[in-house]
């Protein structure tokens, strides 16, 4: 019986796999080969379309050889419902047929080995008959093979969404009446903010030169900017319905740039290359944006619910974060629509009344966190007086890659930047309603956010362009500017604040506690500097830069990242001002000519303000002072300061003296000082002369009864 059980449940366990196919083995095995594809034509499925073409490589990422790797195209039934795109953006496994054979891409692929996928389909052949009707359709890249050690499976695959307008040969099925309008945003931000220091009359320093990249001739940022002026001259509808969003903290960097700046390093400062390359990027955004439409990001795209954490209870930072509208005008020639943020984040009490305080009247926001969204139209938040105006979740998850139903994944998809303006044409479409039942409802309106920092290649931006474009042409949607949709009265009230977001992917709590810390250094700082009347320089001023980069070290860009990284340009800027105010090393040994000569100290205060501060002595047993006082410093210069000191012993020892503001915020580094002490402090001396009163007292004591002693022998004598 024992050896019957184990034959038998050997076979079973050889079984289950022959049932469950390749789900099992998929399971077991992971993606092993990664899918790149480098081309999908046409993007859009019209009556004219007669062929499919998708080209790429395919890269076995794994440790063990794959033994015949080949490729087919599948497609599953129309999509009818946001869950459905849901599942094909995650990958999860859909009911699917073939639209071509499986075809060979290589006899074996070893590890780290690439080989080249073609695949072109006949859509008039008997395998394309699920495109004869418009709709939107899963598109799958199906990559089998059999790893060593292992079985046949699916190891690896790319899902995308394929728009229909039409079937192969057929006139256009799809009615556009009642088509939605559409509203398209284009965010221009850098990656993270790239700002390492920038003290107030001091030269710009970069943590890297990253963001002369982005700007440059094969950059993100560059090819943002070239994309969106071809796209808005070739076609007036896509002109019209675009709108640029633009992140303050980006342009006054550029501009910086384009002026010289440094680069930080860990052996010291190097120029940047970039300058000439920033001029250029700003005169082609100037070009692009002269009479067009722009919105505005918060200052270094912040997330205003961790800035109203920094200083809790004070407005200030977000409004400060929010007052972009004076920079983009200066710097990019456009006068953004007033009122009007786009934030990311959650969209908490405290940061609403410091927004509507600051004059904003309008937040473009996730659908996800407004209520309610059905109609696409804009709501005013319950309890305040601004309007939130939604923007479209599933076309925006759509161009991010983040499936928006993480719990389907069942199937490792390779998600990649080259397919994320694919499916996001596709979600356009869908929400548009294309193949949608007769009687189904669509929304009004969709406001289109692309990623914030979206890094689609360059011809991806290109051909997503230009297929909203023909969307528009088709109207399957209307263009609409974001004036005329923000025109519209709010179709009802709504609330709007935290959906769950993923702790992961947050701003690191570590840095905000960092950021608070050093806020209120900043602020102590402020508050022991003094005006100059022939400088004419605030205070505020001169801190005014440490401000900034706490809303940097806020920016959505570092969500995930360390708090290091974040709070990196604040203590940069919080030092440099600490290093303006410095005690001299002196550069010989000085000798005190009494128990209370004070002190000489040279203070150098490089600042355009004067500062008040206080003395401290550290390492000081021979030598006290009294650190309590406050002592003004002149800005722009030196000054010879006694301290008043007492020395406590005689000799040579030395002593630390640096400097703080009354609140403590250390200033500079502290200077050693060598100190000889000939002479004795009043302490010194009272202890001496009370030593020598002592032994007198005990030195007359023996005296006294050595006399009593000799007259008392002298009496017995007698």
């Amino acid at each position: 019986m024992k050896r019957f059980a184990a034959a038998f449940l050997s076979v079973l366990f050889l079984a289950v796999p022959a049932f469950t196919g390749a789900t099992v083995a998929q399971a077991e095995e992971g993606a092993r080969l990664r899918v790149d594809l480098s081309q999908l034509n046409p993007r859009v499925i019209t009556g004219s379309t007669t062929t499919l073409t998708v080209t790429g490589t395919v890269t076995n990422t794994g440790d063990r050889k794959v033994t015949r790797p080949q490729v087919r195209l599948q497609v599953g039934d129309r999509v009818t419902t946001s869950r459905g795109v849901d599942d094909v953006l995650s990958g999860a496994v859909i009911k699917d047929s073939p639209l071509t054979d499986f075809t060979s891409l290589a006899d074996v692929l070893e590890p780290g080995q690439s080989a080249p996928l073609n695949i072109t389909v006949n859509l008039a052949g008997s395998k394309a008959g699920q495109f004869t009707r418009p709709g939107v359709y899963p598109l799958l890249v199906n990559v089998n093979g059999t790893p060593e050690f292992g079985g046949p499976a699916r190891l690896g695959a790319v899902s995308m969404l394929m728009p229909v307008l039409a079937g192969p040969g057929k006139t256009a099925g799809h009615s556009s009446a009642g088509a939605p309008s559409m509203t398209l945003l284009w965010p221009l931000t850098s990656s993270v903010p790239q700002v390492y220091a920038a003290p107030y009359g001091q030269p710009l320093v970069l943590r890297d030169d990253k963001l002369a990249d982005e700007i440059g001739p094969d950059g993100r940022l560059n090819a943002l900017v070239n994309a969106a002026t071809t796209a808005v001259e070739s076609d007036t509808n896509l002109a019209k319905s675009m709108c640029f969003a633009l992140d303050p903290d980006l342009l006054s960097t550029v501009d910086a740039m384009s002026r010289g700046y440094q680069v930080h390093t860990e052996t010291g400062n190097v120029d940047g290359r970039g300058a000439q390359t920033a001029k250029t990027w700003l005169a082609s955004l100037r070009s692009l944006l002269t009479g067009r439409c722009a919105v505005a990001l918060p200052f270094a795209d912040a997330d205003l619910n961790t800035v109203s954490r920094i200083r809790p209870g004070d407005p200030i930072l977000v409004a400060q974060a929010a007052a972009a509208a004076a920079t983009i005008q200066q710097l990019a020639g456009v006068t953004p629509q007033t009122g009007v943020l786009w934030p990311d984040g959650t969209l908490n009490e405290a940061v609403l009344t410091a927004l509507t305080q600051a004059g904003v009247k309008t937040v473009l926001t996730d659908a996800a966190q407004v209520a309610p969204t059905g109609s696409g139209g804009g709501v005013t938040v319950q309890g305040s007086a601004v309007r939130a105006q939604p923007t479209d979740s599933l076309i925006s998850a759509a161009m991010t890659g983040v499936p928006s139903v993480p719990d389907s994944v069942t199937v490792a998809v390779s998600t990649e930047r080259a397919i994320s303006s694919q499916n996001g044409l596709g979600a356009l479409a869908f929400r548009a309603g294309l193949g949608a039942s007769a009687g189904q409802d669509r929304p009004d309106h969709l406001l289109v956010a692309p990623p914030r920092r979206w890094d689609a290649p360059a011809p991806e931006l290109t051909a997503f362009l230009q297929q909203v474009g023909d969307f528009l042409n088709a109207k399957v949607v209307t263009p609409q500017s974001l004036p005329s949709l923000l025109d519209a009265d709010p179709k009802g009230t709504g609330a709007v604040g935290d959906t769950g977001q993923d702790p992961a992917a947050a701003v690191d709590p570590a840095a905000v506690a960092t950021l608070s810390k050093l806020d209120d250094q900043a602020t102590g700082m402020a508050s022991a500097m003094l005006a100059d009347p022939t400088k004419r320089v605030k205070p505020e001023d001169v801190v005014a830069p440490v401000r900034l980069a706490e809303l940097r070290g806020a920016s959505v860009g570092w969500r995930g990242l360390p708090a290091d990284a974040a709070t990196a340009n604040a203590q940069a800027e919080i030092g440099a001002i600490s290093d303006r105010v410095s005690v001299r090393q002196p550069q010989q040994t000085i000798a005190l000519a009494s128990g209370n000569s004070p002190l000489p100290v040279y203070v150098v205060n490089d600042l355009p303000v004067g500062i008040n501060a206080r003395f401290s002595l550290n390492n000081n047993t021979g030598l006290r002072a009294d650190d309590r006082k406050e002592v003004s410093f002149p800005a722009g210069g030196g000054r010879q300061y006694f301290l008043p000191v007492e020395a406590l012993r005689a000799g040579r020892f030395s002593v630390d003296v640096s400097l703080s503001t009354p609140t403590g915020t250390p200033l500079g580094s502290s200077a050693r000082f060598e100190l000889t002490s000939t002479e004795y402090g009043a302490i010194t001396i009272i202890a001496t002369v009370a030593a020598g009163v002592a032994l007198l007292l005990l030195a007359s004591r023996r005296i006294y009864r050595r006399v009593k002693d000799a007259r008392a022998g002298r009496t017995a004598g007698d």
